[in-house]
């Protein structure tokens, strides 16, 4: 066992037992390496919160830490794009494998068991270096191609034998062919069984590729995962747009992923100080019933000089910029079990997983755990 454990309900297949605030409270019982229940026992002095490990559904691995040899930056996203696109030239093999493997460990570390990187394609349907490294990983890899590309059914068919067994991605912001591409996207991702995960109006203005891909998906009936990183632009949209967009992604099945380090440093930029949010609606998405997770993105380089694979710290930093009010405990999915759901994984909860899938920490209610005061470490290391 492990004794004297606090669980928030939100992270429970079955959220019953001894109330302790926002989580139950007792024994957790294991049984062949794995937690089977929690169990009613008198409390000690020093309980320990027990969670699913973090899922990290957004990060770029391929692009992380490189801000040490590209000179000043800070700008828009386009200019973001320009300064990385000029640092390819130093991406040997060797580097590439320094710079994932560091921000792996970095994200284990911070007790994530899961994480999707996206890898930047590049012109043509043949891999890139970086996908051959990272795909070597223990990772999920995401191919992050223009959606324009995708427009072209003969680049689809082409690329297609070297995603199957992994995930499409595609960047949309303001491209010409965005209904062509999302078409060949959707139903490459059929035919080969992929999840799809977007990069979408990453920017504040008249950018609408988030409502176009809940088009497609309901007009396909797609039936697979659908994730969507960053939709900031809904920041400037009316309010009945927001909703009837936000009604399409509930119904296509779309979950959207807040990136809150990238786009508070990159979006709304101006003379001086910001007055924006680079942040998505995540309040009227979740109330209309649309999932939201939330990922760390860039770490280290032109899109973020700072950032951590860390989803416990994007998470609070979301819960700031986003006002995501207590209980604080039913944050937590987005970053454990909604975020393993919408990267197409079963869920892990934790009173039912392998104890190597869970992870302990000395917090005592999710407050502390989500401002990062009582780091994550193995649950193994306090089996009884």
């Amino acid at each position: 066992m492990i004794r004297d454990v606090l669980i928030p309900k939100a992270l429970m297949r079955d959220p019953t037992g001894t109330p302790h605030g926002e989580c139950l409270r007792g024994d957790a019982i294991v049984q062949d390496g794995r937690v089977v229940a929690l169990t009613p026992a008198p409390p000690s002095d020093t309980p320990r919160m027990l969670i699913p490990g973090l899922a990290e559904a957004h990060c770029h691995l391929d692009k992380c830490h490189t801000i040490h040899r590209l000179g000043p930056v800070g700008g828009d996203l386009r200019s973001a794009i320009a300064a990385q696109t000029e640092d390819k030239a130093n991406w040997t093999e060797a580097d590439l494998h320094a710079r994932a493997t560091r921000g792996l460990a970095e994200a284990q570390d911070a007790g994530c068991t899961t994480l999707r990187s996206h890898v930047d394609w590049g012109d043509g349907p043949q891999p890139p270096l970086a996908w051959s490294v990272l795909t070597q990983l223990d990772v999920q890899c995401a191919a992050l191609l223009g959606i324009d590309q995708l427009a072209d059914p003969d680049f689809a068919a082409a690329l297609a034998p070297h995603v199957k067994d992994h995930v499409l991605g595609a960047f949309i912001l303001d491209h010409g062919q965005i209904h062509e591409g999302l078409e060949n996207t959707f139903a490459l991702a059929a035919k080969h069984g992929l999840p799809l995960d977007f990069h979408v109006d990453e920017g504040l203005g008249d950018l609408n590729g988030l409502e176009a891909i809940a088009d497609t998906a309901l007009a396909t009936g797609f039936d697979g995962p659908i994730l969507c990183g960053h939709a900031v632009a809904l920041m400037d949209k009316a309010s009945q747009d927001v909703a009837r967009i936000a009604d399409k992604c509930a119904r296509a099945g779309v979950t959207i992923c807040a990136l809150p380090t990238t786009n508070l440093y990159l979006q709304g930029r101006t003379d001086g100080t910001p007055d924006r949010r680079g942040i998505t609606r995540l309040a009227e998405l979740r109330r209309a019933g649309v999932p939201i997770i939330v990922g760390s993105d860039n770490v280290g380089d032109a899109f973020c000089p700072t950032g951590q694979h860390d989803p416990m710290a994007a998470l609070h930093l979301a819960h700031l910029t986003a006002h995501l009010d207590p209980p604080l405990g039913d944050l937590l999915p987005m970053i454990t079990t909604d975020a393993r759901t919408a990267m197409g994984l079963a869920p892990v909860y934790a009173d039912d997983a392998p104890l190597d899938a869970l992870r302990l920490s000395d917090a005592t209610h999710p407050a502390d755990l989500i401002a990062g005061r009582a780091p994550l470490r193995p649950a193994t290391e306090d089996l009884l």
